[in-house]
């Protein structure tokens, strides 16, 4: 009898793991790939669109004349690199938004004013 009690605990503890982690998962395959527009006038195309903790954005460039930096709002709003910002240039970045807003620039000269810089509010 003790040992039909076991099998029945062992079940019951897989059958709860495997709810945990489809759980778990469910959070993770609900985030989205969005393929950025990155471009002069870009922020127009983020503000269509509703983005979430977790999403993907693939920022698709020539290296040899735009980046990208993530900056804080004073770095979007005034089109300069801010202290805590990081700085990627492969051409073909993937970046994962965090919850609340998330700024990034083209720190090339003139770029961001030209309008090349995009905030993204993720829920």
């Amino acid at each position: 009898m003790a040992m039909a009690q076991g099998r029945g605990s062992a079940a019951q503890g897989l059958a709860l793991g495997l709810l945990l982690l489809c759980l778990l998962g469910a959070d993770v395959a609900g985030a989205a790939t969005y393929n950025v527009d990155w471009s002069f006038g870009a922020d127009s195309w983020s503000k269509s669109k509703n983005f979430r903790a977790g999403d993907v954005l693939v920022f698709s460039y020539d290296p040899s004349v735009h980046n990208v930096v993530a900056v804080d709002a004073g770095g979007y709003y005034g089109c300069r690199e801010s202290g805590s910002g990081t700085k990627y240039s492969s051409g073909n970045d993937r970046l994962t938004l965090g919850s609340g807003t998330n700024y990034f620039i083209c720190s090339f000269y003139g770029h961001c004013g030209a309008g090349m810089k995009m905030a993204f509010t993720a829920s």
